[in-house]
């Protein structure tokens, strides 16, 4: 169908439908699908929760939580950001998408792509990362991958819902540069390199509206500045006055609920434009029918086709952290004592919404006995029960066994109740026991791998004493098996920590307000989160954003710029040449970080702006290649109410992680974006940085300096730093200018 002749099917459709029946269609049917106008052929459609599989309950009415139809669990986003490998996200978004279509599934809701801003957040399993353009990208391949399937996603939560403590009422308060720079990002990246059919509203305030009825949210920026051409739905139960939402640029309410009333007494009181519900009407009629029309009852749900996709995404997405003494992978080993109950019983997702019933599960342990069969006894024993305190019996079988065993892999991390949708974290710390069990077994045996099970950074006190640790997120269905290859060394394991790992939660960010007070939650770190705060702080963390190590070795080289400077409208390419200098194939993920030499602002000292993978054979080397743009030197100015670089030098700096820079070039960058508009409160530093200010306000300055010098009063150094910031109205008492002459000035500065 041509765009003329869909959108007079809309036109047709709207034209006949009556107030009550386009009040109907903005508030879902039941839990899970829209309202149907049978009597004009306008469908239902059915959406469900994801993102990491999909959760779709047997009949539309019930919640499903735990009861869901069985359905391929991928890893998490936590876990499959560590991967930093976009084609290999887009993959697992197919993958998703042909499920949705198999089961009859319109739109998956996810991805999410709120940041973290400490471990504790209770949901962060569920998000990709702490930083803002490593989150939009993985989140805009995820989107193309599932969108490809003709099933459309819902990026959520929109917007800075961060935390899960009193998250339904909760104030995030913002300004405005952090919003854009970090929060608001990878939102904007998702919703331009993807187009995600639709978006979801978060629970919460932002700034003192509810982002559901948040109209600068909602409409000036994400339909007016970025162009997003879909639909804004709520979280469920997330809206407060369906009225205002509707007026602001929410199109549906989910799930059902008795509003349907207010939207029509609204109209007919004036309250609400009836033109205005037309418009969301017509916009969300475009998302239904094309969803409808997308339909392929025909797809089958390729389970072990997606088994084996989410065992190779786990492979990927696992982190080694530590191997001193190449302890891994475990060759050579003829007795192998494998230790904690997650070992036989993993816990492989999150808790909350995103629950998927799995069509299998693969546990290391089982994994470890096939593999190695005819090669290693392995030995096995539980170490801890369901309680978080230290069994003792339980442990001591553990040393028994590793005692006599001649390397132990032990599985350790967080249950469900502390990582789950709806609640924070109560914790940094792992249970009780499970420190127990790792403190006992590295005192009999000190060959000894630890193996993390968790959605989220956690304490570690006894790292400097284990010579293996390996972050195994929670990896999904097919995650045991993937942690099977990597530590016998099948997979090269070579993820990257897409969240810093901090000695301490006194070191983090927002500590120690987080979360914060449930009426107001102050995002008082504004730019520095994640890695940016750990530099600017000079805290050493326990492993920074960006670590993973490998079972061979990558040598960087040669690095390349293509143009010594760039200017708005340009891409700038940066390139190096990486080698494998190991014995074996591996993959490496290059990441490029920017830092301006001599800011003008406040700023992180380096921000995360590209990344590349590369597998290479031993002694292969390869290129990597990663475009810029001007707006990845920009930051946001709220005074210009845009991006802006003031022009000067920028350091590029490529590396392993952000504390393993490896190779520095630089780039000269050239002024951009708008300029604050001046006023006559803004400073005089303001007013000489700015070409026609300086020129316009300079002569009142001489005559005022030749003035103090005939009175035998020099104008020094230091009286100069006094008026440096002074608002330009002050001159006026000074006796520089008169109130009209300020006038004229600000009236001829802002003329263009």
């Amino acid at each position: 169908m041509s765009v003329i002749e869909s959108n007079t099917k809309l036109d047709d459709l709207l034209a006949q439908m009556t107030l009550e029946e386009k009040a109907s269609l903005t508030v879902g049917r039941d839990i899970w699908t829209t309202q149907p106008i049978e009597r004009l052929g306008i469908p239902s459609i059915w959406v469900s929760d994801g993102p990491n599989g999909l959760r779709k309950p047997p009949k539309s009415t019930d919640i499903g939580m735990g009861g869901s139809i069985p359905a391929t669990c991928f890893p998490t986003e936590s876990a499959l950001a560590c991967s930093w490998d976009l084609e290999l996200v887009e993959e697992v978004g197919r993958a998703i998408g042909q499920e949705c279509q198999a089961l009859g599934v319109q739109v998956l809701l996810g991805p999410g792509v709120n940041l973290k801003r400490s471990p504790l957040g209770g949901r962060n399993f569920e998000y990709f990362s702490e930083d803002p353009i490593l989150t939009g990208e993985m989140a805009a391949a995820y989107i193309n991958g599932v969108q490809s399937q003709g099933v459309g996603t819902s990026l959520k939560h929109f917007a800075t819902n961060e935390q899960e403590s009193g998250r339904m009422y909760a104030d995030s308060v913002v300004d405005e540069r952090t919003l854009r720079e970090l929060y608001l990002r990878p939102f904007e990246i998702a919703v331009k390199k993807a187009g995600p059919w639709t978006v979801m509203s978060s629970y919460n305030l932002l700034n003192g509206t509810y982002t559901a009825e948040h109209r600068w949210l909602l409409h000036d920026v994400l339909k007016q500045e970025w162009g997003h051409q879909g639909i804004v739905v709520s979280d469920w139960f997330g809206t407060n006055d369906r009225v205002a939402g509707l007026a602001a640029g929410l199109h549906l309410q989910m799930p059902g609920g008795p509003t349907v009333h207010l939207i029509i007494d609204a109209v007919k009181s004036g309250r609400l434009e009836e033109s205005r519900l037309d418009e969301v009407v017509r916009e969300l009629l475009q998302v239904i029918l094309k969803a409808d029309a997308a339909r392929r009852p025909e797809t089958s749900q390729n389970v072990d086709q997606h088994r084996q996709l989410a065992r190779r995404a786990a492979a990927e997405s696992i982190v080694l952290l530590k191997n001193e003494g190449s302890l891994l992978p475990l060759e050579g080993v003829s007795r192998l004592a494998v230790i904690g109950t997650f070992a036989k019983e993993p816990r492989y997702q999150g808790a909350g919404s995103s629950r998927v019933t799995s069509t299998r599960v693969d546990n290391a342990h089982d994994e470890l006995v096939r593999l190695l069969e005819g090669k290693t006894s392995v030995e096995y024993a539980r170490g801890y029960g369901e309680g978080l305190e230290p069994d003792a019996a339980l442990i001591e079988e553990a040393k028994r066994i590793a005692s006599q065993a001649e390397a132990a892999v032990v599985f350790v991390g967080l249950p469900d109740s502390e990582e789950s949708e709806g609640v924070d974290r109560p914790t940094f710390d792992l249970p009780a026991g499970h420190n127990a069990l790792v403190e006992a077994v590295l005192e009999a045996q000190p060959r000894t791998v630890v193996v993390l099970t968790n959605g989220s950074s956690v304490a570690l006190p006894w790292e400097p004493r284990v010579p293996a640790l390996v972050e195994g997120w929670l990896t999904g269905q097919a995650g045991g098996a993937a942690m099977g290859d990597v530590l016998i060394g099948n997979v090269n394991p070579s993820g990257k920590l897409s969240e810093t790992f901090p000695v301490r939660l006194e070191d983090t960010p927002p500590f120690p307000a987080f979360p914060a007070n449930p009426a107001l939650c102050l995002y008082g770190e504004r730019l520095w989160i994640g890695y940016r705060w750990y530099d600017a702080r000079q805290i050493e963390p326990r492993f920074p954003f960006g670590h993973g190590l490998s079972y061979t070795t990558f040598e960087y080289s040669d690095p390349r710029v293509d143009a010594e400077s760039v200017q708005e409208g340009q891409t700038l390419n940066v390139s190096c040449t990486v080698q494998n200098t190991g014995s074996r194939a591996g993959r490496e993920v290059v990441q490029l970080y920017v830092r301006e030499r001599a800011s003008r602002v406040d700023r992180p000292n380096q921000e995360l702006r590209g990344f590349a993978t590369i597998s290479l054979q031993p002694g292969e080397r390869g290129q990597v290649s990663i475009p810029l743009d001007i707006r990845d030197f920009a930051v946001y100015d709220p005074r210009a109410s845009g991006w802006v670089t003031s022009g000067g030098t920028f350091d590029l700096l490529l590396g392993a992680s952000s504390r393993d820079v490896r190779l520095e070039t630089s780039v000269e960058v050239a002024p951009s974006g708008p300029r604050a508009r001046l006023t006559e409160l803004s400073s005089l530093r303001s007013w000489m940085e700015n070409e026609k200010g300086l020129a316009l306000l300079q002569p009142y300055l001489d005559a005022a300096r030749k003035a103090m010098e005939d009175r035998g009063e020099p104008v020094d150094q230091q009286i100069m730093m006094w008026a440096w910031d002074l608002p330009v109205s002050k001159l006026q008492l000074m006796g520089v200018i008169t109130s009209e002459v300020l006038a004229q000035l600000v009236e001829q500065v802002s003329a263009d």
